[in-house]
């Protein structure tokens, strides 16, 4: 089996996607089962809305090869109205294109239905995972490494769009017990904080070294199918206070705990600080390989069923059509 990427990776502080992809890159490279060659792919993994026109002319050139999606969204969760025509975008190419769709998580399987997807053959849901070689927890913990001894509070995001938690943000910034706590924000910012300290985005390399200098990973956004950021802070040992919203109670795997609204979120912060110790020595996460394994079961998977002839790769019909509604 050989896989491509469709995909044009970027090293500098870019979506999750980009960082997911980097670090999936890397696994299937390490198995051997990479190629930087579309051509030479058994299996063609495209992502989300991005590249649609390169996929259209992939599959146009190379009919007979597998194409497999991962599907981010859905993106009217986040996005809003804007986010429903890159949705009807990702539907369509799913139906065209895809013979078999991944998507990140189960709420993102379940609403990307509601918004209107039509189930494919072959579909199965599996989580991201950050680059180990990054993203792996300090030796110890001990608050006394701290010299203000305070907790340390932290959160990131790429994004400025309000749903990723700024209402929450703004309000622990007004109400937070700064003499106790402390709290950092990398990232983009809606505007700015009068108490938590902002630093700009950063590379995963120096990302991953200030996660390891805090103590709790506070996951406030809306619409998450799979939060990278959220699973990059939970690599690096920290316990999260993340809203039962989306994904995240699925993704949280007894590694902090959920709150609901504003009234609540200080409340849960003040449960995980004073139980650190308890949450940094069960913390339990998913590794790269093991996600690797599950991409490569899924694409053998489609393979065996094209090999016993109980399935043939999708075929492209009325191209220029095709390629108009990819405009949309």
């Amino acid at each position: 089996m050989q896989v491509h990427i469709l995909w044009e990776f970027i090293d500098k502080p870019w979506g999750g996607g980009n960082q997911f992809l980097k670090a999936l890159k890397q696994q299937f490279i390490k198995t051997g089962v990479y190629t930087d060659s579309p051509a030479e792919a058994d299996i063609i993994l495209f992502n989300s809305h991005q590249f649609q026109k390169k996929v259209l002319k992939l599959k146009l050139k190379y009919p007979k090869k597998i194409f497999v999606h991962r599907v981010d969204g859905p993106l009217f969760q986040t996005r809003g109205k804007a986010g429903k025509v890159t949705d009807r975008k990702i539907f369509f190419c799913n139906d065209l294109i895809a013979d078999g769709t991944i998507f990140q998580s189960t709420w993102s399987r379940k609403e990307s239905y509601l918004q209107g997807m039509k189930k494919n053959l072959f579909e199965t849901c599996i989580i991201n995972a950050p680059d180990p070689e990054i993203f792996f927890p300090k030796p110890t913990y001990s608050n006394k490494n701290h010299p203000d001894q305070k907790i340390r509070l932290i959160t990131t995001t790429w994004s400025s769009n309000p749903r990723k938690g700024f209402d929450i943000y703004h309000y622990l910034d007004k109400h937070l017990d700064f003499s106790r706590f402390s709290m950092t924000f990398i990232g983009n910012t809606d505007k700015p904080f009068t108490n938590i300290t902002t630093k700009a985005p950063l590379p995963s390399v120096d990302l991953a070294h200030a996660l390891r200098k805090h103590d709790i990973f506070i996951a406030a956004s809306t619409g998450e199918p799979c939060s990278n950021s959220f699973l990059e802070a939970q690599h690096c040992g920290l316990p999260a206070v993340a809203r039962n919203n989306s994904s995240y109670p699925e993704l949280l795997n007894r590694n902090g705990v959920l709150f609901e609204n504003r009234e609540d979120v200080i409340e849960k912060i003040e449960y995980i600080a004073q139980h650190l110790d308890k949450y940094q020595s069960t913390m339990s996460v998913a590794h790269i390989s093991e996600i690797t394994k599950l991409y490569c079961a899924f694409f053998t998977t489609i393979q065996q069923a094209i090999s016993k002839k109980h399935y043939s790769p999708k075929k492209l019909t009325r191209p220029n059509y095709c390629l108009s509604r990819i405009r949309l």
